[in-house]
């Protein structure tokens, strides 16, 4: 089973009024006021998804600043699930900030099928990884309905780029320092933190948090994904950011760097898997090379 564990979706009622949702949200006014930004459809994902074969998405609507944004775009990300079953796996956008309405939104997600959380966009959403305080209530709401969480991460070097943000590897080692029993998955590869877990102790810190590759052809060349692969085999999720990149364009990326056969299906699907709880019951597609 393929999965790819990172993908956007939008109501179709958001991308034909573009203009002014950017001026409801300065982050997603940061993103997507170019009109060459690329939003998606549902829809446009499962014909993705079809076109290299892969079996299933983790997909997600925006993390808005405002709880009402987000509610509707969990009701987005649920029919979804519901019209392409075995297909979608929907995560909840909340925004934290909002402590008691983002709790009993996640509570209403996860009754509604929703099997994670994020992404979270901590710059966007105006709060820090670290403020264990502030996250305690969505740590716990999440652990208890056994949900990871999936956050923006970002490296804290390199050039920058339109939702870069400031989410560094020191602040996620903080959030899975505090809340050790949430299943954590580092977008991005989690800004470089897999590297340190070289180091024992971050390691023993960063037993329960997962790495995602989406993005990673904008941000890293190809060799990272060898290079990690020896490191942390069994945390890494093939993750594409569609419909900024094509699941296509990754698979294409990933094959090309001679990854052996067992490392490489548990980054494409067995890692993602496990974290997910799925099983290989339920639609699949018939295998072809992208």
């Amino acid at each position: 089973m393929i999965i790819d564990i990172h993908t956007h979706i939008t109501a179709p009622e958001i991308i034909a009024r573009r203009e002014a949702y950017c001026q409801r949200d300065a982050w997603f006014s940061a993103l997507y006021e170019n009109p060459r930004a690329r939003l998606a459809t549902a829809e446009a994902l499962v014909g993705a998804l079809d076109e290299v074969r892969v079996d299933r998405a983790v997909t997600f609507g925006f993390a808005w600043a405002d709880m009402g944004l987000c509610r509707a775009a969990n009701d987005y990300t649920m029919e979804a699930v519901q019209h392409h079953e075995g297909r979608l796996t929907g995560f909840a956008v909340v925004n934290p900030r909002q402590a008691r309405e983002a709790i009993r939104e996640l509570e209403r997600c996860a009754s509604g099928g929703l099997r994670g959380v994020g992404e979270l966009m901590p710059d966007g959403q105006g709060f820090s990884l670290d403020d264990v305080s502030l996250l305690t209530p969505l740590a716990e709401s999440a652990a208890r309905h056994h949900l990871p969480i999936l956050v923006h991460s970002s490296e804290p070097v390199g050039h920058r780029y339109p939702g870069k943000g400031t989410v560094s590897p020191e602040a996620i080692c903080s959030f899975a320092q505090a809340f050790p029993e949430v299943t954590l998955i580092c977008a991005h590869w989690g800004g470089g933190l897999p590297f340190y877990e070289l180091m024992p102790e971050v390691r023993g810190v960063l037993a329960h948090v997962y790495y995602d590759t989406a993005a990673s052809p904008f941000i890293y060349d190809d060799r990272i994904l060898p290079l990690l692969a020896q490191l942390v085999p069994h945390k890494i999720c093939f993750g594409s950011d569609f419909p900024l990149i094509s699941p296509g364009r990754c698979l294409r990326s990933f094959r090309s760097v001679g990854l052996d056969p067992e490392p490489l299906e548990a980054v494409l699907g067995g890692n993602a898997s496990r974290v997910l709880g799925l099983t290989n019951s339920g639609p699949t597609v018939t295998r072809k090379e992208c």
